[in-house]
């Protein structure tokens, strides 16, 4: 069937993902004490200077024997494939860092035999300590090559999960002239005509429209929860506002917090507004009596209701479900 929705292979809770530097596992207990975050990522890649790699792997896979994460998702992201340490951090976190992990992010994913080769050594180290629990897959797509192979990167295996995106890697692999981490530039703007006194209006576009929208079709495609990347200025709570509210309506379900001060604005924002909910609940109790009554549109609040305005509703309600449920 052409319209065929793909199965959730994820249903838990993503709207903040909180980085911490794996060379700083002691952060974590701080971070409980001033955020609460869905997910924590122990990062292996951007955050750690070369010189502290092979420290900071050791370090991460203590704080995964003993930190108590309580209820989190808890994730690490490995160093590149192009990087001496990849296999050496699949293998550490796998065969030795216990049953805590949940999940392995992939950076700079650009094609899908990226995601086959950490599949591969996930497997063979799995099978040769005898883990327990299946330990999930993310990718992130940051790269133009990433971007133009979403769709074969996200059916690469069925540990995959999330999706997530990579605002500045993917600003300099495709030579934009920008220093920006997510947000906007004042020079990629158009002019409105001009009004009868010569004003003009100055209207600024989205920089990251293209790839949020490749990316957030080609996860749904294959079942997986699209993540949308990092805002830098963690000093600017109303521009993280603005970038994660257009990800928010545009179906990702979360965003990355390089600060504690980013968790608390990420799950607002990603829980459905009151007055959204309450619309998809109305919704979907006048098409419930429409069907009743044998009909199979109806006009609510003086628009016209059908069956895809349910299918609509239906995403917000499962949504606020979700959140109830922790």
């Amino acid at each position: 069937m052409s319209f065929t929705i793909q199965p959730r292979r994820f249903d838990r809770l993503y709207r903040s993902k909180l980085f911490v530097p794996g060379s700083k596992p002691e952060l974590v207990a701080k971070i409980f004490a001033k955020a609460d975050p869905d997910c924590i990522c122990l990062d292996l890649e951007d955050s750690v200077a070369p010189a502290d790699k092979t420290a900071a792997r050791g370090h991460v896979v203590r704080a995964l024997n003993e930190t108590d994460f309580k209820d989190k998702f808890v994730t690490a992201r490995i160093n590149g494939l192009d990087t001496p340490w990849c296999y050496r951090d699949v293998i550490a976190l796998v065969e030795e860092g216990g049953e805590r992990l949940d999940a392995i992010l992939i950076p700079k994913t650009g094609q899908a035999a990226d995601v086959y080769a950490i599949d591969m050594l996930m497997t063979q180290a799995s099978a040769a300590v005898g883990r327990k629990k299946a330990i999930g897959l993310e990718v992130l797509i940051e790269s133009a090559s990433g971007v133009e192979h979403a769709e074969a990167i996200c059916a690469a295996s069925p540990r995959l999960q999330t999706v997530h995106f990579g605002a500045a890697d993917y600003a300099a692999s495709t030579g934009m002239r920008t220093t920006n981490i997510g947000g906007s530039n004042a020079d990629y703007a158009v002019l409105t005509d001009a009004e009868s006194s010569g004003a003009r209006q100055t209207h600024w576009g989205d920089l990251w429209h293209y790839p949020l929208m490749r990316i957030v079709a080609a996860a749904r495609l294959n079942g997986l929860v699209p993540i949308d990347g990092p805002f830098g200025n963690f000093s600017d709570p109303d521009g993280f506002r603005s970038q994660a509210m257009r990800t928010a309506v545009m179906g990702f379900e979360g965003k990355w917090a390089i600060h504690p001060n980013q968790v608390a604005l990420a799950n607002e924002i990603y829980t459905p507004p009151k007055e959204e909910v309450e619309k998809a609940e109305g919704i979907l109790k006048a098409m419930a009596e429409a069907h009743a009554a044998g009909a199979g549109a109806v006009t609510y609040r003086g628009g016209l209701v059908d069956r895809a305005s349910i299918r609509q509703a239906e995403v917000i309600v499962k949504k606020m479900q979700q959140i109830a449920r922790g």
